[in-house]
């Protein structure tokens, strides 16, 4: 999807809910994004959102991904021009 939205997050809630077993129950942490919260947002029976609190990106898992690819990829470059 070309935009991170409410419409976009709509569609990956439907995929994760097809994903998860019947009987189960899939719960996703989220940052406050507001497509992640959105009222607008028709959150299946099979999934719980988790919200982390506002400014705490030390408990977003995803974080520490990104510090690892600066740390391994994206810093001390060299470009010829």
């Amino acid at each position: 999807m070309p935009f991170a939205d409410t419409e976009a997050m709509q569609a990956h809630l439907a995929e994760i809910s097809l994903a998860v077993d019947p009987g189960a129950h899939a719960v996703l942490m989220l940052d406050q994004a507001g497509w992640h919260m959105s009222a607008r947002l028709a959150v299946p029976d099979n999934i719980t959102l988790l919200p982390l609190p506002p400014r705490s990106p030390e408990l977003n898992p995803v974080e520490n991904v990104w510090q690892f690819m600066r740390d391994n990829w994206l810093s001390n470059r060299v470009f010829r021009s």
